[in-house]
């Protein structure tokens, strides 16, 4: 078989070719103009341009050149041209001439290769030697011009919905300017197995298109046209796909196509960063599928959650102290040097920062008394910080003050910092930094509450623009994995729940976000200007006991209705006796299909921006007790009026 990519060189095509990152325009919100700047300004080489785009813009092609040379990117593909193979009669030659004004377009453009997808026309004829036929002629007329095209197989396709079905017809066109163009979605939304991509030689492969989605059971092209994500964001098996097309010698871009309604709205700036981010991350996933070597360390799942920071200066630290000491912590060590004060509870750090000045006082003032970062524990810290460079992750230095941080932090997606400290380090961290006060003594709140053992897991709302952000970030840094998503009912709207995990479940986080403006997620976000960490579990062993001591030391807990309970005696048969103790502790109950156990208590919320949570697992429960997030919803509902302490 011809060497297309030789073939092209010697007709004198542009050279697009090349591995590197790309983006199709559609992907981005925004004009032509804003389009390609976001996506310079986020480190691509090239550019998709969707037709679209081109023809709503100002600017005229030749312009369009001009402006992606001075911003340093080029056009690497000019997509899509439809309903081109197969037509009858004069639509044929309509089609012939659609496409040599096409062609010089794309002169004018400086690209070099076209994307023709599969026919979806009502008029198009299924007949294969009419379809090789006009591929052929159409390779002709492109060879004539130094131009590449490549055939794709929509998944919803008339006549060829099936990436191994365009092969075979582009293997039976035989021609050097004939290629195939692969489309992640296409053939993972209709389960093609990635394997029959290796039937394919590399240099036959024009351009790679990459999307993730959920996993959804829907029409192919509604789900294509607004559920498509980045890789790292959905279901899909990214990784396993890459690895397949690389495997072949490929050599071009790995490109995003995204059409999703949640990014029409969202600032293209943060949608091309991601984008970048998950190109990097699907590529380095790929390679190490193959055994290939990789410049970027692999990602380190966190070993479990060192301390929860939060920012409170004044009466708010003092209020929030005394929050902390009616939940069972005690004031355990003092900063050597800084207003830090660090609460402790069996392995459960907490810890008040009111410093006058630096971030925890930057972030006060935009966020209000609330939880300014978060620490993990890792095996090694100096190989985080150097993934999340090359995924784009910015590191964090006090302004001024470089190197004098005691553990090195990286900015999370929401403005908050994510400290990590080497597991075998924390203790040694800790009575380096804190000068420790005078332990408990025997029989104190303290030493009883031994029963709480670490954080279960942490939660977070977040805004609707930034929710797959979140997502990408945790996955694509610490290997995080998606557990099922949910939608929980809050009274004045649906909040949409993702939980994300590391692998031996060690570390849990719950990404929450709503499009109703007076959910309480929604008005969390507005209450502190921005969306982050909301929420912290806390695992304990005797959760009945926990209940009976948190509200004699005064506590301000959740009240859960009469009707939850009578509920739960019907559901699981419990007794009336066992039903009433669990409504004097305020505990809620599930159970899985196994009959593993979940019991949780609620704190009520600090000035409306966190609250805590204590939760009891029993065997192998997994979950976080979605069928009660509704009722633990109604119930902080219900307070919504400031208090001195609590909302």
């Amino acid at each position: 078989m011809p060497n297309a990519h030789n073939d092209r060189i010697a007709s004198g095509a542009r050279n697009t070719s090349g591995a590197h990152n790309a983006i199709a325009t559609v992907s981005l919100r925004g004009t032509l103009e804003e389009k390609l700047k976001a996506a310079a300004d986020a480190g691509f080489a090239s550019v998709e341009i969707f037709e679209n785009d081109l023809i709503g813009s100002a600017l005229r092609p030749a312009q369009v050149r001009a402006m992606m040379a001075d911003l340093g990117i080029r056009c690497s593909l000019y997509q899509p041209f439809r309903d081109f193979e197969g037509m009858p009669g004069p639509l044929r030659q309509r089609a012939m001439d659609r496409a040599e004004r096409k062609f010089d377009l794309m002169a004018e453009l400086d690209t070099d290769r076209i994307l023709v997808c599969s026919n979806c026309s009502p008029h198009a004829l299924g007949e294969r030697e009419r379809i090789v036929d006009d591929l052929r002629d159409l390779g002709e007329r492109a060879a004539a011009r130094g131009i590449l095209v490549g055939y794709e197989a929509l998944a919803w396709g008339r006549h060829v919905n099936d990436h191994r079905a365009a092969w075979s017809i582009v293997k039976e066109v035989d021609h050097p300017a004939i290629g195939i163009i692969l489309d992640s979605f296409h053939s993972l939304s209709r389960r093609i197995p990635s394997e029959s991509i290796r039937e394919i030689p590399g240099d036959k492969i024009v351009y790679v298109q990459l999307a993730d989605a959920p996993l959804l059971d829907m029409d192919l092209l509604y789900w294509s046209r607004h559920f498509r994500n980045l890789p790292g964001q959905g279901g899909l098996d990214l990784p396993g796909y890459v690895a397949e097309i690389l495997r072949t010698g490929y050599q071009g871009p790995l490109s995003l196509e995204i059409f999703n309604d949640r990014f029409r709205s969202t600032a293209s700036r943060l949608v091309a960063q991601d984008g970048h981010r998950s190109l990097e991350y699907v590529r380095d996933a790929a390679r190490r599928l193959l055994g290939e070597p990789t410049d970027i360390p692999p990602p380190q799942p966190p070993l479990g959650a060192e301390f929860v920071e939060f920012t409170a200066a004044g009466q708010d630290a003092v209020r929030l102290g005394a929050t902390f000491a009616s939940l069972g912590f005690s004031e355990i060590g003092r900063h050597r040097t800084k207003k830090v004060t660090r609460w402790r509870q069996g392995n459960v750090n907490l810890v008040i920062n009111a410093e006058p000045k630096g971030f925890a006082k930057s972030y006060r003032i935009v966020h209000g008394p609330s939880i300014c970062a978060i620490g993990v524990r890792v095996k090694d810290a100096e190989a985080v910080m150097r993934r999340a460079a090359a995924l784009g992750i910015r590191a964090y230095s006090p302004e001024g003050r470089p190197g004098r941080m005691a553990m090195p932090a990286l900015r999370g997606v929401g403005g908050s910092l994510v400290y990590l400290v080497e597991d075998d380090g924390a203790e040694a961290l800790w009575a380096r930094e804190f000068e420790a006060r005078a332990q408990p003594e025997p029989g104190s709140d303290a030493e009883t509450a031994a029963r709480v053992r670490d954080i279960d897991h942490l939660a977070a709302v977040v805004h609707n623009d930034e929710f797959l952000s979140w997502q990408l970030y945790w996955r694509a840094l610490f290997g995080l994995e998606g557990r099922d998503a949910n939608d929980v009912i809050d009274p004045s709207g649906l909040v949409h729940s993702q939980a994300l995990q590391s692998p031996d479940g060690k570390f849990r986080l719950t990404l929450n976000a709503s499009d109703a403006r007076e959910t309480l997620s929604s008005r969390f976000l507005a209450q502190g200007m921005g969306g982050g960490f909301q929420h912290v579990a806390i695992t304990c062993d005797d959760i009945m006991a926990t209940a009976a001591e948190t509200r004699a030391r005064g506590a301000a807990m959740l009240e859960i209705p009469a009707n939850y309970y009578d509920d739960l005696v019907a559901r699981f048969g419990f007794d009336d006796a066992a039903a009433r103790h669990m409504q004097q502790g305020g505990v809620l109950y599930d159970e899985d299909g196994a009959g593993n156990t979940y019991r949780q208590l609620y704190s009520r919320a600090f000035d409306k921006l966190f609250f805590f949570e204590f939760v009891e697992r029993g065997g192998t429960y997994a979950g976080y007790g979605a069928p009660n997030a509704g009722i633990r919803l109604a119930a902080q509902n219900r307070f919504r009026a400031p208090e001195a302490v609590a909302e």
